[in-house]
């Protein structure tokens, strides 16, 4: 009866650990989705924005997340802040940098930049190149 008993427990043991282990992968697939979904696209986001506000230059004009739209006239390095003109009457406002939400002025692309590929560029090829 002793050795009956053991087989089932030990035949009942490895039957518990499959479920197990499925709900393991469940969970690191789920968790795996969020990273991919949610989480890398907004780290992309906030990097292209950090970008943005540190790329602006004395000229360009740009709106704030306030909605006020303006001209850069001077950048101020040590206090991480810029100083704006706005409308005709040339009002000048100290704005810090992380409050720009967009640069409105168009750069022409210069000699450096590369056309961007695709996943699939490689294989549809221009006939005039």
């Amino acid at each position: 009866m002793n050795f009956l008993s053991h087989t089932l427990d030990g035949a009942a043991g490895q039957q518990g650990n499959f479920p197990m282990v499925l709900i393991i992968v469940i969970y690191v697939a789920i968790f795996g989705a969020l990273y991919f979904f949610l989480i890398r696209p907004n780290s992309k986001k906030k990097k292209q924005e950090a970008e943005l506000r540190n790329s602006v230059e004395i000229g360009d004009e740009i709106t704030t997340i306030g909605g006020i739209s303006g001209r850069i006239v001077a950048i101020k390095e040590d206090e991480d802040a810029i100083i704006i003109e706005t409308g005709s009457d040339r009002v000048k406002m100290k704005m810090k940098r992380w409050c720009i939400s967009s640069v409105d002025t168009q750069k022409e692309p210069t000699a450096q930049t590369t056309e961007k590929k695709g996943f699939l560029s490689g294989l549809f090829k221009k006939k005039d190149q």
